[in-house]
Order: C-alpha cells, then structure tokens, then sequence
C-alpha cells in the first residue's frame, strides 16, 4: 500500500537491494579501498563491526567484484563450527570431497590453494562471516592451514568477518601468531548524520519516486535513534513509510520517526 501511495516501484529499503545500485558511504569506500589491497598483497584480513553496519554487504559486494577466471570465492557463515567440521566446509568450498581424518583434510586443502595458484593461476578467496563464534582451536588451526613454504608465501585470501567482540577475542596472547599475519584491518562505523539523508534519499530516488518524502526534522530522529546502523535504518524508514501513508501524509515528519521507533521497540 504505500508504495502506490508514494509511487515507489518497490519497497526502497529491502534487504536484497541489488549491488549494483548501492549507497556508497565513505566507510563503505574506505572498507573496499582495503579489501583491494589485499586483493593484490594476499594473506589475511579483519572486518569487523557492530550489527547492522553492512559488513555481509560489503563482503557481498566484493565477491561480486571479483573475476571468476581470477579468483576462487569460497564463503563460510557458520562459524560455530568444531575444528573438523570446517575443515570439511573448506574442502567443501574449495571442491573437493574431504578425508575422514584432519591431517588428510589438511593436505587437500593446502593442495587445493597451491593447484589453484600455480596450476590455474586462481586465487582462492575465503571468507569467514561471524567470526565472533570460532572457538579457539579454529583460530588456532587457521594459520597452519595457510602456512606455505614455511610461511614464507601467501597463495590465497582469507577475510575473516565478525563484530566487535571479535576484536578481544583475537587480540588474546594465545592468538598473537594469527594476529601477527593479518594485512588488513577495517572496522566499519556506519554512516554518518548527513549520509543518512543521502542514502534514504538515494534508496527512494531508485524505487522510482523524485519528490522529497522525510523531512530535515525526520532524518534528524532518524540518525540519533540508528546511529549509523544500516539495517536499523531500513527497517525504521520502511515503517515510516506504512504509517505516514495509513495516515495520508504526503511527507513523514520526526513525530511519525518518534512512533516508528516506538513500534520497533527501538525505545522505551
């Protein structure tokens, strides 16, 4: 109902919007500035991040990105996983069936990696998302898994994505080896104040609609109650939306943001 209200050719704020038509916010730019250096050095990266911020996004939009004919993308989002069930999620990834035991898991995966960069001259990009979850003996096996001529090479990606409680975890003593090879290390904000307007906009503009729905007083309520978090916001604008066009109002004001937030619970 409120999109033929608005004259929205779909709803702006869904969570599948394409890539293609994307906000790019500079935490957003800054993030895939990192992730394209490490594109080009290998080894390891760390995303981290509140909820809601877009880290998955971003690791979507990257694998998208990268050329098949270059890279292989492996993705993993279980991370509450036992050492063996990720490794035969890994060499399930990589395309290969796994061995019954670890140590032969071990050797196809590290065979895999080096087949696809001498062999094929592919990349194997590996992806971990919420991190947050691997137990330790994970964290453990990860830098032996991709120690290549006695850690003197780096033949593949690994991105490992959590949020930020993440950061203790592998910032722990025990960890100081694992910590020690990571290239890369972003962690993602948000959007800002004036993003906040610029994305809401961007995402109507795209759904079909020019004229200005939310006013300055609304993106106002609409950045101190989400704070940046993306998907937050999505979910409060879009419910902006019903209740402003239930209501018959041609723009939502902060009053109709203050009983959005209500009905989400996003305040008392």
């Amino acid at each position: 109902m409120f999109q033929s209200f608005y004259g929205l050719s779909t709803d702006p704020f869904l969570k599948s919007t394409e890539t293609k038509d994307h906000f790019k916010s500079q935490d957003f730019k800054e993030a895939m500035n990192r992730l394209e250096f490490l594109k080009n050095t290998k080894g390891f990266g760390l995303i981290t991040g509140e909820p809601g911020v877009g880290k998955s996004f971003l690791l979507r939009y990257f694998l998208s990105s990268l050329n098949p004919n270059l890279y292989k993308s492996v993705y993993i989002p279980i991370s509450t996983l036992t050492v063996m069930d990720f490794y035969r999620a890994l060499c399930i990834g990589l395309g290969i069936t796994p061995s019954h035991k670890k140590v032969g898991m071990f050797n196809q995966i590290q065979e895999a990696i080096y087949t696809y960069y001498h062999s094929k001259n592919i990349t194997p990009v590996i992806i971990v998302d919420e991190s947050q979850f691997l137990k330790n003996s994970v964290l453990d096996d990860l830098r032996l898994i991709f120690n290549f001529e006695m850690d003197s090479k780096d033949y593949a990606i690994l991105i490992l994505a959590g949020q930020t409680p993440f950061i203790t975890q592998i910032s722990r003593q025990p960890h100081e080896a694992l910590r020690q090879r990571i290239v890369v290390n972003y962690y993602l904000k948000g959007i800002t104040r004036e993003e906040t307007k610029q994305y809401i906009e961007s995402r109507i503009k795209a759904s079909g609609c020019h004229n200005p729905i939310f006013t300055d007083s609304a993106f106002e309520v609409l950045y101190s109650t989400t704070n940046g978090c993306i998907r937050t916001l999505n979910s409060l604008a879009r419910l902006c939306l019903i209740s402003g066009a239930n209501e018959g109002l041609a723009s939502i004001d902060n009053e109709i943001v203050f009983q959005a937030q209500r009905e989400l619970n996003i305040i008392a």
